[in-house]
């Protein structure tokens, strides 16, 4: 006998090879046969017509939060992953003192966009130093395992109180400080640290990431302590501004550490094509021996806007403003005022930024179910207006309104210049690149990419029309071996024996992400986006079934990961 055995399956086995009919027994959370399978197990799945795939691997979340009163990660678990890295971005909660807690909460419910009453209300603030907080999640058992990086925010304001939150320069014995609290985190589990260098990152009072102007002293103080322990990777996401000065700062770091960098790669419609010159110089730096990678999404990075999440097309328009702190039902009742609706309609946005990101109907597109993420121009509000000779204003105030006020729109910011997905196909299909930023745990009430990860098999290599496809094979070993590999771990992202029994059993042919919809299961009520999945037959952590048709078994092997895992 063995504890679980899948039988009959199509074995995608995550190195890129050919798939093959086997069936896979497991014991004691370790693959320990692929092939012809003669023992029987304790428990075992039928998976013909079935393709087996490793678990996902997601190397870029935002749980810091959930993971610390929630059990089950969600959306990530939903859409098959399996192991996720969380404290991306230089933002999380550790290490933090008690007078600094709301100035962390601050800061990510402006970058991350988590509501600080779900924040005060959720957070048990069990931890001081970044080894506490480690051991506060080791505590806790999940529905897919948790890895974790030391935040540089954290860490600044740590050392540096006020001057850190003002984004002081640090003094020589400031950066010496943080680069020990790095190497102390890497130490006690921690799979890297990282950083941020965009405008972007802000509090909701619009007061600038501590991070954002960290001089290269401080990161060089930090990086070198990588390379003394020998351990971890660095994280960025930077707005390249001066792109050419700015990743050569990055390179010299990178090689002062003589650890992994990832960079966070998208196309901004400003500068269409400086990715590529981002991924090349990534290229170059790595033929030197300067360890590099770019990480990139599988999809647009867009927004959802609609009546019931945090923005919509009538954002910044102060009767529509003034409606956002009531219940749901009563803004929605308001709303179908038609003295409100035409006096909100004769208002503008004073803000030019948020406009344009949410008044654009050429960029605009009614959600469609199952979600396109590479609409054409003519599914746009813009086009379907003009086709019906309508205000596009007119009409999206009328779809937005249907479904009780759950409709829902996307609008595509990063990754989509072009008006298709040409572009995230050659991120893609580079050499020097890794899949993540789905940043699932962040962003919930506008937007939910942490299932692009499942966007990576039902669009690149079966549903695409308006473009190339990959193959099956390839994507796969993308989003298993690759970033298992890339971040330290191993251990797990391939079928073979001696591996970590993480895997997917899937319905290729029925898989489907759903349409996101609000939940109000946050903390004290508080709301986020959600996006399920049909498809996952079974998804197995450590050798355990934690879910089965989409639908939680209650099982929970998922535990926090400490460290980088050796090959089998």
């Amino acid at each position: 006998m063995t504890d679980l055995v899948i039988r009959n399956g199509t074995v995608i086995d995550g190195t890129g090879a050919e798939p093959f009919q086997a069936d896979i027994a497991i014991q004691d959370g370790k693959i320990t046969a692929v092939g012809k399978v003669s023992a029987r197990g304790r428990e075992e799945i039928d998976a013909k017509g079935r393709i087996v795939t490793p678990g996902f691997i997601d190397p870029h979340s935002h749980y810091d939060a959930q993971v610390t009163w929630s059990s089950q990660i969600t959306p990530s678990s939903w859409n098959g992953v399996t192991t996720t890295l969380i404290g991306n971005c230089g933002v999380g909660f550790a290490p933090c003192r008690p007078e600094e807690r709301d100035m962390l909460v601050k800061l990510m419910e402006g970058v991350e966009d988590i509501p600080e009453v779900v924040l005060t209300e959720g957070l048990p603030w069990n931890w001081h130093s970044f080894p506490d907080y480690l051991n506060a999640l080791e505590a806790r058992p999940f529905d897919l395992d948790v890895a974790t990086q030391v935040p540089h925010a954290a860490v600044r304001v740590y050392v540096m109180g006020k001057r850190g939150l003002d984004r002081e320069p640090a003094t020589a014995a400031d950066a010496a400080a943080m680069a020990r609290i790095a190497a102390d985190g890497i130490k006690a589990g921690a799979l890297g640290f990282s950083t941020s260098r965009t405008i972007n990152h802000k509090t909701k009072a619009g007061e600038l990431i501590p991070t954002l102007e960290a001089e290269e002293a401080e990161l060089t103080t930090i990086a070198r302590a990588l390379h003394e322990i020998d351990a971890g990777w660095l994280q960025v996401i930077s707005d390249f501004d001066d792109a050419e000065s700015e990743f050569a700062m990055l390179r010299r770091l990178t090689a002062a550490a003589e650890r992994p960098m990832a960079i966070t790669i998208l196309q901004r419609d400003a500068k269409p094509e400086e990715w590529r010159k981002i991924t090349g110089w990534i290229a170059e730096a790595n033929h030197a021996g300067v360890p590099m990678l770019g990480q990139v999404l599988t999809r647009p990075t867009g927004i959802i806007l609609g009546f019931e999440v945090s923005q919509s097309p009538f954002s910044g328009r102060p009767s529509y403003d003034a409606l956002m702190n009531q219940p749901f039902e009563a803004r929605i009742a308001a709303l179908r005022d038609p003295a409100l609706r035409a006096r909100i309609r004769a208002e503008t946005c004073d803000d030019a930024s948020l406009a344009r990101r949410v008044s654009r109907w050429d960029r605009i597109f009614p959600m469609s179910d199952p979600p396109n993420y590479e609409p054409a121009p003519e599914d746009s509000v813009a086009a379907i207006a003009q086709r019906q000779g309508r205000d596009p204003e007119d009409l999206a105030y009328d779809l937005l309104l249907a479904d009780g006020g759950h409709t829902l729109m996307y609008r595509p910011l990063s990754n989509y210049t072009y008006g298709d997905l040409g572009s995230v196909h050659d991120m893609l299909t580079h050499d020097a690149t890794i899949v993540g930023l789905g940043d699932g745990g962040a962003h919930v009430g506008i937007l939910c990419d942490a299932s692009a990860i499942s966007t990576m098999l039902t669009h690149w290599t079966r549903d695409r029309t308006r473009g190339p496809k990959v193959s099956l094979p390839w994507a796969v070993k993308r989003v298993t071996r690759d970033s298992a590999f890339a971040i330290g771990l191993r251990d797990r992202g391939v079928i073979a024996p001696g591996y970590k029994a993480d895997l997917n059993v899937i319905d290729y042919d029925g898989l489907r992400v759903s349409v996101p919809r609000v939940v109000y299961d946050l903390p004290s009520g508080g709301k986020r986006l959600i996006q399920t999945a049909t498809g996952y037959d079974a998804t197995i952590v450590s050798g355990v079934i934690v879910s089965r048709d989409g639908q939680a078994t209650g099982a929970l092997p998922g535990r926090l990961v400490r460290g980088a895992k050796a090959a089998p």
